[in-house]
């Protein structure tokens, strides 16, 4: 059983697992999620320092392992199990998965995870996982593939990674939007999301100096459906819970909808401040008001 209850998810924020001092900081912080890299912030020659340093934080911190969760090296390379050996003895509360061909490759880190859960005496199944799920082109093709997967939390995207896969020169545009093709890979982790039963998790703002278009960009991907974002610095933290709170008047909102449906049992369609609401209305507010119960 995933060790999920009562987790927020509005923000992710990475830390380097080769220095202790941006990991303290990350976690004495307000993100919901600190995600200790072993991956792309750790050189090569730092990585075994970097599994002990978090190895010996997670140990150090028990009473918020729930929220310290390990982005491991990709499974097509040659340091995950390390990487696995190292963390999971101090029970982390997830795994981020990068640079995923497909749903096998969740598959696979069941086994291990598994086999590690076993060997430490855990609850088998409990460790959950984030995926990066557009990093590789050919993961692209297979984003709506996740329903059912095995320790599945949320799905995320990336945009760097993938322009590397494609050999692209630049993911945006000359207005600074994202291009075509990282557009749709935004979009296909939305509706691969919300095919699996996760929440979408929106990728990095690169730029953690300007805080307006951290802004509008966390505000508009979570009216699009995004639950929560990745954030490089702490100083996007506050920004990204505030996008991803809602609002006083939208709680209220949606329980004036949820009341109206309750009190007018088995209607498709109904009256409100001169126009019409159907059921989609009453879903809408019901996953908003199970944000805020979380």
């Amino acid at each position: 059983m995933l060790r999920m209850a009562n987790l927020k998810m509005r923000s992710w924020l990475f830390a380097p697992g080769d220095s202790e001092r941006k990991m303290a900081k990350a976690l004495e912080g307000p993100a919901d999620i600190v995600l200790l890299d072993l991956e792309d912030a750790v050189a090569t020659e730092n990585k075994p320092l970097a599994r002990q340093q978090v190895h010996d934080f997670l140990i150090a911190h028990a009473a918020s392992r729930a929220r310290i969760w390990v982005r491991v090296n990709p499974l097509d390379g040659h340091y995950t199990l390390d990487d696995l050996v190292a963390v999971m003895p101090a029970q982390p509360g997830g795994i981020m998965l990068p640079k995923v061909y497909g749903r096998q490759d969740v598959e696979l880190l069941d086994h291990y995870l598994m086999a590690f859960e076993a060997a430490q005496g855990f609850e088998r199944g409990s460790t959950p996982v984030i995926v990066l799920a557009t990093e590789t082109a050919e993961a692209m093709f297979h984003t709506g593939d996740y329903k059912g997967a095995p320790r599945l939390a949320a799905l995320t995207w990336g945009a760097e990674d993938l322009a590397d896969s494609v050999g692209a020169n630049s993911n945006r545009n000359a207005d600074g939007s994202y291009s075509f093709t990282f557009e749709l890979a935004r979009s296909l982790t939305l509706l691969g999301a919300a095919t699996a039963g996760v929440p979408a998790i929106e990728t990095i703002c690169a730029d953690f100096k300007d805080m307006d278009a951290l802004r509008q960009r966390a505000e508009q991907v979570r009216r699009n459906g995004f639950r929560g974002m990745l954030a490089i610095h702490p100083a996007q933290v506050d920004v990204i819970n505030a996008a991803f709170t809602p609002s006083t008047e939208e709680i209220a909102e949606a329980r004036e909808i949820v009341a109206l449906f309750a009190a007018n049992p088995g209607v498709g369609t109904i009256g409100w401040k001169g126009g019409m609401l159907d059921r989609p209305f009453l879903s809408r507010a019901q996953q908003l008001l199970a944000q805020v119960d979380e």
